[in-house]
Parts: C-alpha cells; structure tokens; sequence
C-alpha cells in the first residue's frame, strides 16, 4: 500500500538516495543487488529512495528495465520507505510507465527533466497535467538542465498532483523567488546534494537528495539534523567534508570535455568501498579509468578519517 500524501512530504524532508543500477560485464542488470543497497541504506536510518532516477541511469534504461529496477527497490524495503519512481520521454511513454508503477505501488513520480531540445514553459505544465490524468500518485518533478522562469516554478507548485519540487538549479535567488512565490503546501527538495544543502536550506529547501550519501549515509543525516536545529556550524563541517569527493564526481574524466561525466560512476566505486554493491556502468556513461579509480579511493579514505573525527 502506497504512503499518504502527507506521508510523503514528510519523507521529503529528509535525505533521500539514489539507487544505482549495478550492471555486470555482459550488461545485464543485477537486480539482487539493488535490493540488498536498498536494505541496507533503510538500515542505516535512511527512508526516501529515488529508483529509476537520473543516477540510475534512467536514460540507458528499457521502460520495462525502468520497472524491473523500480520493483528491486519496492521488494528490498518496508512499507514505510518512500520509493519515488523516475518517468520521462513522450506523454504517452510516460503514462504507461506511471501506470506500470501505480500497479508496483510507488509512492510518488519523480517526473524527469524535459529531454527535448526546444521546451516551452506552458507546454511543459500542460504534459505534467496530462500525466496526472491517468494517476491520483503524487508528483515530483526534477528541474534542471534548463532555466525555468520563477512564475514557471510557482505555477508547478499549483498543479493537483505536484506536491515536491526537486529543484536542482545552481541559482539560490531564483529557488527563493520561487519558494515564496509557490504553495505552501509543497516541499522543496535540493537536487544537488550535500553541497548546496546549507544555502538551499536558508532559501525554502526542506529536504536533499544524497550525494556522498548514496554511500555514508550517516553523512547525510547528521547534516540534516543539523539543519533542522539551525546549527550552521556543524552543518558547514558536514557539508565541508563532503565536498572533495563531489567535486571529483564534477570531473570530466579522461578524453571528454563533458562537466560530471564520471559522476555515476566515482559514485558506484563509493558504494563499493563502503560496502555496498556498485557494479559496472552503460553507454553513453564510462567506467574510472584506473588512475581515477585510485584517486577516488584515496579521497574517500579521507572522507572515512574525517567521518571518524566530525560523525561518530
């Protein structure tokens, strides 16, 4: 039985985590493994998952492995993890994945960013609106990588089933506008991690998706703890040490001139190091090379020191 509203705007104010898609070397897609990340990130206090999302490698994805990889979360947790599901592409693509997953039982849609290259903004609210005619499950949708105007934003927040928005724009001014501009009714969400949680938070943000996270937890709660009893010191430290290994994800990575186009993989060599099932990655997205591989073991080595020193 899925969660209630109101259920799942309270798991939006917190951390959630991205479950990766581990492939093995032929490609083929190691279900097991996303449910024992699953398991054991709910273990470790976490309670809002993201399947099928952005780092899943949603776009490398069949929409029938998009369900597939979206009912290996739902099996590896409790019913009261909240698991939003990612849906993309054509109306009519996306309404029969909404409806695969209404019949899985997700909580909520995380409806992806436009992939076209020409977006128009009231076109844009009218596809979530035709999206919404085939579901009563909440959305969620995921900006970034286009510039939204404010009364764009404000407007999402007005739509029936809209009740978070997962804003992953580098512009605090525009998230404030729009915060104070939108309903009050919905929960804002950072889109871009552990970085951007204390000046987001200070704008309207409520809750964050994970980054370093996906791998030491413990990071991510602390720092929305902190958040939410307003000790900025703490939360600056958290964040802090965060940032050596996110800004390695930012890296192009050897023979690209592409911003973060190593970012999925340096986060499956963090799962892996802490335990947790990685696995390999698809086209368009590359493996580390070896020499990345190392360096992202070096820098989380001292991510570990400084977990040990700032969180236990």
């Amino acid at each position: 039985m899925p969660l209630a509203v109101d259920e799942v705007k309270d798991r939006l104010r917190g951390v959630a985590a991205g479950l990766l898609t581990p492939f093995d070397e032929n490609g083929e897609i190691e279900h097991w493994k996303i449910e024992e990340n699953a398991q054991s990130l709910y273990d470790s206090g976490l309670r809002s998952f993201l399947a099928a999302a952005n780092i899943s490698e949603y776009h490398s994805l069949t929409q029938n492995e998009r369900v597939e990889v979206t009912e290996a979360a739902l099996d590896g947790l409790p019913s009261d993890a909240c698991v939003l599901a990612g849906v993309g592409g054509s109306t009519a693509s996306a309404q029969e994945l909404i409806r695969a997953y209404d019949r899985l039982g997700v909580d909520a849609h995380m409806i992806m960013p436009p992939d076209h290259t020409y977006v128009h903004e009231q076109g844009l609210l009218d596809y979530f609106d035709d999206l919404a005619s085939v579901t009563e499950t909440p959305f969620v949708p995921y900006i970034r990588a286009f510039e939204p105007s404010v009364d764009f934003l404000a407007d999402l927040t007005q739509l029936e089933n809209v009740v978070g928005v997962k804003y992953a724009i580098k512009d605090p001014v525009k998230l404030g506008a729009a915060v104070a501009a939108g309903s009050d009714d919905v929960v804002w969400v950072n889109g871009l991690a552990e970085p951007y949680a204390v000046s987001f938070w200070g704008e309207g943000i409520e809750g964050f998706s994970a980054g370093v996270s996906n791998f030491r937890p413990e990071v991510g709660l602390e720092l929305f703890d902190a958040l939410t009893a307003g000790d900025w010191e703490r939360a600056r430290k958290l964040r802090n040490i965060c940032l050596p290994y996110q800004n390695f994800r930012d890296r192009t990575g050897q023979r690209n001139t592409l911003e973060g186009a190593i970012s999925v993989p340096a986060v499956k060599k963090g799962l892996e190091l802490a335990g947790y099932h990685g696995g390999n990655v698809r086209e368009p997205i590359r493996s580390l090379s070896p020499q990345e591989a190392d360096e992202a073991e070096e820098i989380y080595y001292q991510l570990d020191d400084d977990i040990d020193h700032l969180v236990h």
